[in-house]
């Protein structure tokens, strides 16, 4: 179980990014964390997972420490080695795993995400939905209990997203999705936390507070949009 509980940050430039936010998560559930840019989103999963420290409130995992996988928003910090294999392999390398198993491993996550004919390209020459997707499989592949995901589906063609979710969709993780993109939070998520200015502004099941337009319009959001054409 992961609780959150009055966290606050404040970016060395005086920014205060968060400011008292408290929400649990129980495990294997999979919650959307959805608001307007500058929300706090970005910051909320960063403090989650450990790259950024926790200074005032609270984070804890049901008493114990917890494996945390973190996608960034910019696929290109987290693609640094010669090619896609490689960076898949990298975590599990430097973690002590054989070059080879952890090469065999990596093989078998690419293709769960149908980008096997990757393998052996550099990352520096992919398309920025290739990247997406390859920088997700590096952090799956070392097999975290939570999946903090911030702006899965950007710049991920229609056929690779639909990859994406049924992936995510399947998975017994623990999910965070950090997103503006509502239709995918309605295909993965049961629950959803609306953050406004570095606050819980809302926070309901899955599909009911993304049919409230009024809450939506009040936190910068728009309807998802096979509720918006109906």
């Amino acid at each position: 179980m992961l609780e959150v509980k009055d966290l606050r940050y404040r970016y060395p430039d005086g920014h205060e990014a968060l400011r008292g936010v408290t929400f649990r998560v129980n495990d294997g559930e999979k919650v959307a964390l959805v608001g307007a840019n500058g929300s706090g989103k970005s910051t909320l999963l960063l403090l989650i997972a450990g790259a950024l420290e926790v200074k005032e409130g609270g984070i804890t995992f049901g008493g114990k420490a917890a494996n945390v996988g973190l996608t960034f928003q910019d696929a290109d910090d987290e693609l640094l080695m010669p090619s896609v294999l490689e960076d898949v392999a990298f975590s599990l390398v430097a973690g002590g795993m054989s070059v080879s198993k952890a090469h065999e491993r990596a093989v078998r996550m690419l293709e769960s995400l149908g980008i096997a004919h990757l393998a052996q390209r550099p990352p520096h020459r992919l398309s920025g939905g290739e990247k997406r997707i390859v920088s997700f499989a590096g952090v799956l592949v070392r097999e975290p209990e939570i999946l903090a995901l911030d702006e899965p589906s950007a710049g991920l063609d229609p056929r690779a997203r639909r990859r994406v979710i049924n992936f995510l969709r399947e998975t017994e993780r623990t999910i965070l999705l950090a997103t503006h993109d509502l239709d995918m939070a309605l295909d993965i998520c049961t629950r959803a936390v609306i953050l406004s200015d570095g606050v819980v502004a809302a926070e309901g099941k899955l599909p009911d507070l993304f049919t409230d337009r009024e809450i939506l319009e009040a936190n910068g959001l728009e309807l998802p949009l096979r509720y918006a054409m109906l």
